[in-house]
């Protein structure tokens, strides 16, 4: 009796099993309908350091020459190549974009406010990185130096207050890690979708995918026009003031996807 019992026991457990099994098989089929193998994102390595660039990024500077730099009437780039692999703004002479045209872009950069304090507010370390040459992220040195929110380090210029605000001292290196999302315009310039920015600033997030309302302006309100798909990031030569040699280094980026 007592072996009839653990028979009935072992096969009651063997078609739980099965059941179990068929049950998982199930599940499995069900959730593979789900699973989508294509497209396969491509490899990319990233730098060996943080803040080197990943293994396809392109470089805008490395610290070797300007090439990759051209003024707005495509004459050579006139700011200081340094002896450490950085490069500082020369006041006066004028802004400086990259040769190669962006949309949608992961930038990432590198800059270094004077440890020589000069000016206030605005005039204190002052300078701005325009995408598409229109729409102004701002740099300032904004370390014990207040001045209106919306145009302090790390805002949308006139349009978007940053989030936090983790500027470093004057002197020491901080960095910039940006997705900006360009607008894209109907054939009759129509703002199908507005353009968006994300930033980090020295590891913070200080803009979080905030809409950009339209092309940077220091009087009025923004608005769009529109423009071509592509076009150069531009650094600002903030020379109508003192306090302005800014430095910059490992300037790199991966354009995206529209």
């Amino acid at each position: 009796m007592k072996s009839k019992l653990l028979l009935l026991l072992l096969l009651i457990t063997l078609v739980n099993k099965n059941q179990a099994q068929n049950n998982m098989d199930s599940l499995a089929k069900e959730a593979a309908k789900s699973e989508q193998w294509q497209p396969v994102p491509p490899v990319v390595t990233p730098g060996k350091t943080c803040g080197a660039p990943p293994s396809d990024a392109i470089i805008l500077f490395d610290g070797k020459n300007l090439d990759n730099f051209e003024k707005k009437d495509k004459s050579k780039a006139a700011w200081t190549l340094n002896n450490d692999g950085t490069m500082t703004v020369v006041k006066g002479s004028g802004d400086i974009q990259s040769k190669e045209k962006f949309g949608s872009c992961q930038l990432h950069l590198e800059f270094k406010m004077p440890s020589d304090i000069a000016g206030s507010g605005q005039s204190r370390g002052n300078s701005g990185i325009y995408f598409m040459k229109r729409y102004e992220l701002q740099l300032l040195d904004n370390f014990n130096n207040s001045t209106y929110s919306n145009g302090q380090v790390g805002s949308v210029y006139k349009q978007h207050i940053p989030l936090a605000n983790p500027s470093k001292p004057p002197g020491e290196w901080q960095y910039y890690d940006i997705i900006f999302m360009r607008p894209i315009f109907s054939d009759n310039g129509i703002v199908l979708r507005p353009a968006t920015i994300t930033v980090f600033l020295n590891g913070i997030l200080i803009q979080n995918n905030v809409t950009i309302y339209g092309n940077t302006v220091w009087v009025g309100a923004p608005q769009y026009e529109k423009h071509a798909d592509k076009l150069p990031i531009l650094l600002q030569d903030h020379g109508f003031d003192g306090g302005n040699p800014i430095s910059f280094a490992n300037i790199w980026v991966r354009p995206l996807e529209n």
